[in-house]
């Protein structure tokens, strides 16, 4: 069977909050986490950004979860030799229940230092050299390294865990799909797509492949259109736009014709449990092997319950 697990929103709650919920999930039933890793939320309205890393050490500290970050970005607005090290000691903490999503990133996250967006191409470009760095430094000698966009001179990292942890590469398109079956080790979207997964093995990508969607459950369904459309008109917008725009208002003015209508046409609302189970079972019948469920709203409690009671035995 697949895993299913918690899709922790970093850009709607506050680290303390993001922590119970992880606990309220292995309660459930769930024996692993993805979280989002942000400088901004999207939109104002979501509210919240914290420093994923310090959330992380906190999960492990008391859950005993698998953890993905869903995704960082190692090319900009953090130096791939840190980012490194970061993940180094998360894999320690979790005892080798690490999973290290990466992507090429938003400018919406990684402007903030007044360093130029560059360009997708140069950014897979980017992202390919940031992996190296990276696992010349978990490997435990000193590093050189002067590339194309990164250095780092006399570097080591002391503190290693027992084995590395695998990355995961986020893709979108085709492009980024036969990067990550070339360089990666393992797959992350968030949307069931059938053919995407298959550009990923067809290209000798053998890794985990993981899948991410957002619900908004609560007993009443117009409230939670009401919910899903003032927090994430964003899951309506389509190509590139979302990894151009640098702040949270132009998403703002972005969306501002994205209708109730449109969004529950992409998120799946209300009570009734066939449908959460519909498009949970989209994932899993493309061929995900883990799925990352993210509750929309402040009633993370309600929707763990209902997760156990009723999605839980269904998706079983």
């Amino acid at each position: 069977m697949s895993d299913i697990g918690a899709f922790l929103s970093s850009e709607e709650h506050d680290p303390r909050a993001l922590v119970t919920q992880a606990r309220m999930a292995e309660e459930a039933g769930m024996r692993s986490v993805f979280i989002s890793d942000h400088f901004h939320p999207w939109i104002d309205r979501q509210g919240q950004s914290p420093f994923v890393w310090g959330v992380i050490g906190a999960i492990s500290a008391s859950t005993g979860h698998k953890v993905t970050t869903g995704v960082t970005c190692p090319t900009v607005r953090i130096h791939p030799a840190i980012l490194a090290q970061a993940a180094a000691t998360a894999q320690s903490l979790l005892n080798g229940r690490f999973v290290f999503g990466v992507g090429s990133g938003e400018a919406l996250n990684e402007h903030i230092l007044g360093h130029r967006w560059p360009s997708v191409e140069v950014r897979h470009m980017m992202l390919e050299e940031a992996m190296e760095v990276i696992r010349a430094l978990w490997s435990g000698g000193l590093v050189n390294h002067h590339g194309t966009f990164y250095t780092v001179e006399n570097a080591r990292l002391y503190s290693l865990p027992d084995s590395p942890p695998p990355i995961a590469v986020s893709a979108f398109g085709p492009k980024a799909a036969r990067l990550a079956a070339r360089v990666g080790e393992g797959f992350i979207t968030v949307h069931p797509d059938r053919d995407l997964l298959a550009t990923y093995r067809q290209h000798g990508g053998a890794g985990p492949s993981i899948g991410a969607l957002k619900v908004c459950w609560d007993e009443d369904e117009n409230r939670a259109r009401r919910r899903a459309h003032a927090l994430w008109p964003t899951e309506c917008l389509d190509g590139q736009l979302s990894q151009e725009l640098p702040l949270p208002s132009h998403f703002e003015a972005a969306t501002a014709n994205v209708t109730e209508d449109m969004v529950a046409d992409v998120i799946t609302c209300g009570p009734d449990p066939e449908r959460h189970v519909k498009a949970i079972s989209a994932y899993l019948d493309a061929g995900f092997d883990e799925v990352y469920v993210n509750q929309i709203g402040p009633d993370q409690e309600g929707f763990f319950d209902f997760f156990s009671r009723e999605l839980r035995p269904r998706l079983q």
